[in-house]
């Protein structure tokens, strides 16, 4: 019989360490937030801003009020957090188009398409354009809407300018801010007559009537 001596079984656990029991807190903490926010911007996108309450957030989230309240202060401060959330989102479905050739109308096609399919599909997307309608409403201070949108396009037709990829005599600023008022009127009146689910094909007309096929 061998005379190996067992290596000694490990002691099982005796507790959570307080720095493990933080780092769940936080989790949960975050987790917690995020799920505020996802119903906060399905019933702004629905049903606006100022018939909203914190019992409408807290039964979509399927949480007391008391949790809501403990993560944001009011109404408005949520309104906030799903703006900011609105303009994070805007660049995170952008972000992959501006891999591509930014000398060449196609991206700035790119840039379009992408927010079109954001305005389709994505609830922070629809609450954030409605959040900035109703701005009026809000008693808190929000982002002037568009304006880093607005500044991206004038830079890529600025570029394309530079490469001779649109037409001679184009204005790269003036044609960002048509094609701007352009896609966020189109998402607007598709939401009125259509809850949206044209967005995409009126947007492509947009990309279609004003962009050189380059």
């Amino acid at each position: 019989m061998s005379n190996e001596r067992k290596a000694p079984l490990p002691h099982p656990p005796t507790g959570t360490s307080a720095d493990d029991t933080s780092h769940l807190k936080q989790e949960r903490a975050i987790h917690t937030r995020r799920t505020i926010l996802h119903a906060s911007a399905a019933v702004f996108a629905d049903v606006g801003f100022p018939a909203v309450t914190i019992k409408d957030i807290a039964d979509k989230a399927e949480m007391t009020k008391g949790a809501v309240y403990f993560h944001f202060t009011n109404k408005e401060a949520i309104a906030a957090a799903v703006a900011d959330e609105f303009y994070r989102r805007l660049n995170e479905i952008i972000a992959p188009v501006l891999d591509g050739d930014r000398s060449s109308p196609s991206t700035v096609a790119g840039v379009l398409r992408a927010v079109a399919r954001g305005f389709r599909d994505d609830d922070f997307i629809k609450a954030g354009a409605r959040l900035q309608i109703e701005r009026p409403y809000i008693k808190i201070d929000m982002p002037v809407p568009y304006v880093a949108f607005t500044e991206l396009l004038t830079e890529l037709l600025e570029d394309c300018r530079s490469a001779g990829t649109l037409p001679e005599g184009a204005k790269p600023a003036a044609l960002a801010r048509v094609l701007r008022s352009a896609l966020f009127g189109a998402q607007h009146i598709s939401w009125v007559q259509a809850n949206r689910e044209d967005v995409v094909e009126r947007v492509e007309e947009i990309v279609e009537s004003c962009l050189p096929k380059r």
